[in-house]
């Protein structure tokens, strides 16, 4: 049995033993298999939370799936940000002709075989998501989805061979390095904390022997970790919720209003200019987004009406009401359930099926109004001046 990508770690009379692996890869899913045969451990960890794990076991579970609760939680973003990281991971898969995630597959398959305790290690994948969107404010925001959708659909092909080089430490120093330059406060929510957080759960894993299955990014983390006491409850508490967007998100509805009425009493002409100007620019840039998304006239024009009064109430944005109408007049079938694994695969699959389409409206929709709102708020703002000083 080849050691390479294992690790050992001996902590009183518990052994840990580390497996370091390729989500994607052949080698790692038939290593798992070896060594677990080989070890036989009482416990096996495997990095997957409670959701991934049903969602690896129910391959259904996307007919279950409310697309109208799933905008009205305001889950939009968080479900089409996991669909497209999910489906790079299925691409490079689909390119190599293994099922994704198949060393963890293995890793299931093979505790059940020897009796071993399956541990589910890794840490809730929305409260991961929610500690990253917490973390990295407007534009950071903005720079990883845009950043994840590149290179998503990116037409890149990778090796078998360059996968398993990217599980030597040099290649893993060099990716962390990498992370850390363009997104700073990236690295911790994703990486360091889901390490701490990891190496507590197979720590407190029964036995005296246990396998880890690991994502090979996470093992140095883990081995530096495992040595000290984690707060398991720390790490999965939600970030609090600042009250400084909340002040943001009224002061410029208020600050537009204010200025409109204001010249209003003093010049209508201006004051109906602005008026129109707000209008123009929420509505267009939405509904813009809209149809680049390809949604039905209905929501194309839900979009622009929408837009310039959600503009000025944070409880509200256009793209629900253009996903809402867009899912009634477009209803999801069953077949765009069954197949959203598949379809995310691509470009055109994104487009082409009807929820996956249905969550891109709402993204793209706020994403115009939230543009429509910056250069229509100038603009109010540039005629108010222009009237005061005339």
């Amino acid at each position: 049995m080849s050691e390479q990508n294992i690790t050992r770690i001996n902590i009183g009379d518990k052994e840990f033993i580390l497996i370091g692996t390729a989500h994607v890869s052949k080698q790692s899913a038939q290593q798992v298999k070896e060594v677990i045969e080989a070890e036989r451990p009482d416990s096996v960890c495997i990095e997957l939370d409670e959701q991934r794990f049903q969602s690896m076991k129910d391959g259904n579970k996307w007919k279950e799936m409310d697309v109208f609760k799933v905008i009205k939680e305001k889950k939009a973003i968080l479900l089409l940000m996991n669909l497209v990281i999910s489906s790079f991971q299925r691409r490079m898969a689909k390119q190599l002709d293994i099922k994704p995630g198949q060393e963890m597959i293995q890793g299931m398959e093979s505790a059940e075989e020897i009796g071993a305790t399956l541990v589910l290690a890794d840490r809730d994948i929305q409260i991961t998501f929610s500690r990253i969107w917490h973390q990295i404010g407007f534009w950071g925001k903005s720079k990883l989805l845009m950043s994840i959708v590149f290179s998503v659909f990116s037409n890149e092909s990778i090796t078998e061979e360059e996968l398993e080089k990217m599980k030597t430490q040099d290649m893993l120093s060099s990716m962390l390095d990498e992370l850390t330059k363009s997104f700073p406060k990236l690295k911790r929510p994703l990486i360091d904390e889901r390490d701490q957080y990891l190496a507590q759960k197979i720590k407190e894993a029964p036995g005296n022997k246990v396998v880890a299955v690991l994502g090979a990014a996470h093992v140095p983390g883990i081995k530096e970790e495992i040595k000290t006491e984690q707060n398991l409850e720390s790490l999965r508490q939600l970030p609090p919720k600042s009250i400084m967007p909340k002040l943001i998100g009224w002061a410029i509805p208020v600050m537009i209003i204010s200025i409109i009425v204001y010249t209003f009493m003093t010049n209508p002409t201006t004051g109906l200019q602005q008026t129109i100007s707000w209008l123009l620019w929420n509505g267009s840039f939405s509904a813009l987004g809209t149809a680049i998304a390809l949604g039905h006239p209905f929501a194309i024009m839900t979009a622009f009406v929408a837009a310039p009064i959600t503009s000025l109430n944070p409880f509200l944005a256009a793209g629900w009401f253009a996903g809402l109408v867009q899912a009634l007049v477009k209803r999801p079938s069953v077949g765009d359930f069954e197949n959203i694994a598949e379809d995310v695969t691509s470009v055109k699959g994104f487009w082409n099926n009807k929820v996956t389409r249905i969550l891109l409206i709402v993204v793209l929709a706020n994403l115009g109004s939230a543009l429509g709102t910056f250069i229509g708020g100038f603009d109010v703002i540039r005629l108010f001046i222009e009237n005061i000083v005339n």
